[in-house]
């Protein structure tokens, strides 16, 4: 098993949560657990937990479980849990004022290291710890802390033009909040999370769909 096999998208987003759950059951002594206690505590279809963990290699046992210790080592070592990853976030209005106070509390190897706005009273001032610079110190701050992860919370109206700037500096990935779908080279990769469109969706597989056709909608996207 190595980091560079493929795994689909939507086990991807999961594994995080699976290791959060793991570090739990670690620190309360739990030796083993099975798909059944995962999907209850996460609310995720057992099926598609084995499915998931399958992508990874044989991890489990039939009639046994997981064994809460290997399991964790080996999440750890597949999501690089060592590594820190430094990351920018480029627009201080209220969305990315409320991420800076977040600043992945729960992530003991991702924080943001710097923030950016194009607002001069902003300049030279800190917010939970974190500086805020001018757009003008983009590429200095970024090489300064090896970053290549950037956060985006700019309106749409600038969002390309900022993004353009972010992958001259050497930003490889990018999270972005805004509307707007951004034109990258291909070595960028770009995860566009719309709280509108996530909402909206959401109310409409609330009203249109019971329980059991959800985990069928979930599985068939796998």
């Amino acid at each position: 098993m190595t980091q560079d096999k493929k795994i689909p998208q939507v086990t991807a987003k999961r594994l995080p949560l699976y290791y959060r759950y793991l570090e739990k059951l670690h620190l309360l002594g739990k030796q083993r657990v099975s798909s059944s206690q995962l999907s209850k505590e996460l609310l995720i279809d057992p099926a598609t937990i084995r499915r998931d963990f399958s992508h990874l290699g044989e991890l489990g046992k039939k009639g046994y479980g997981y064994n809460v210790s290997y399991l964790l080592k080996f999440l750890r070592d597949f999501l690089r849990q060592d590594e820190a990853t430094n990351v920018i976030l480029v627009g201080v209005g209220n969305l990315g004022t409320a991420l800076l106070h977040y600043n992945f509390y729960k992530s003991r190897n991702t924080k943001i290291v710097a923030a950016f706005d194009n607002n001069p009273n902003k300049y030279n001032k800190e917010m939970d710890g974190i500086p805020i610079y001018s757009m003008e110190s983009l590429e200095e701050v970024i090489n300064l802390f090896n970053v290549e992860v950037a956060i985006l919370t700019v309106p749409v109206s600038v969002a390309q033009q900022i993004t353009e700037k972010m992958v001259e500096a050497g930003i490889k990935g990018i999270l972005n909040f805004t509307p707007s779908r951004l034109t990258v080279p291909n070595n960028v990769r770009v995860h566009h999370i719309d709280l509108t469109t996530e909402l909206q969706t959401l109310v409409y597989f609330l009203k249109n769909f019971t329980s059991d056709e959800l985990i069928e909608e979930e599985e068939n996207n796998i």
